[in-house]
């Protein structure tokens, strides 16, 4: 089991969720494509803080629960509790992180400020 994070955090990007990880499991994806493919449109580019949205490494998480509800915008699901029209962020959260190398990983992690 793993938390993942939906489509509410596109164009919101809220790092309360982050802020509670004891692990620090969450990974910033600065992709267009998201807000693109899913209707939420704002301005930028690939690579801007503002496009994109945050992910969390299956292989990471510890299954806390503790960044589902500290997330404003209910984005955050146990992935067996993911509403049918979320699904494929399962996958989403997957693809981003669990490819990536140690110094990818470190580049896109956020942690506790």
């Amino acid at each position: 089991m793993t938390y993942v994070i939906t489509k509410p955090c596109l164009g919101t990007k809220d790092r309360s969720c982050v802020e509670v990880c004891p692990v620090d499991c969450f990974y910033d994806i600065r992709k267009k494509k998201y807000n693109s493919q899913y209707g939420v449109e704002i301005s930028g580019d690939d690579g801007d803080e503002t496009v994109g949205l945050l992910v969390i490494h299956p292989d990471e998480c510890i299954n806390c629960g503790a960044c589902e509800t500290e997330c404003p915008v209910e984005a955050i699901y146990e992935d067996s509790a993911v509403p049918e029209d979320f699904k494929e962020f399962i996958k989403i959260n997957e693809e981003e992180t669990v490819s990536l190398g140690e110094e990818d990983l470190d580049g896109l992690r956020c942690t506790a400020k």
